[in-house]
């Protein structure tokens, strides 16, 4: 079982930035960033590889976001820099055991965090 506790939203204005954090017990593996807006279905953000190479980010947030990740602390982060109102979303971070490379479907992930809101002012 992983576990996978987030942190680090809350509410900004547009053009600001805002980190994300994500601590996950347990071995290192592949993990990504999703993010659900209200009426919306669940959609991916940005995954990584299990040894924090190949970062891979959707094209509605390249060039704004990145993502990273600390194995010496199990932790998954994601800079949000240049924050947009359609931004705001619950944003969840997962984890993705049986790979090794970066992951965008979200079948591939098997645990998910509680989810942290980010609100994006306009």
């Amino acid at each position: 079982q992983v576990q996978l506790v987030e942190s680090g939203g809350g509410l900004v204005q547009a053009g600001g930035s805002l980190r994300l954090s994500c601590t996950a017990s347990g071995r290192t593996f592949s993990m990504g960033w999703f993010r659900q807006a209200p009426g919306k279905e669940r959609e991916f953000v940005a995954a990584i590889s299990w040894t924090g190479s190949s970062p891979y980010v959707a094209n509605s947030v390249k060039g704004r976001f990145t993502i990273s990740k600390d194995n010496a602390k199990n932790t998954l982060y994601l800079q949000m820099n240049s924050l947009k109102p359609e931004d705001t979303a619950v944003y969840y971070c997962a984890a993705a055991p049986r790979y090794g490379n970066a992951r965008y479907e979200l079948a591939d992930y098997d645990f998910w965090g509680q989810g942290t809101q980010v609100t994006v002012s306009s």
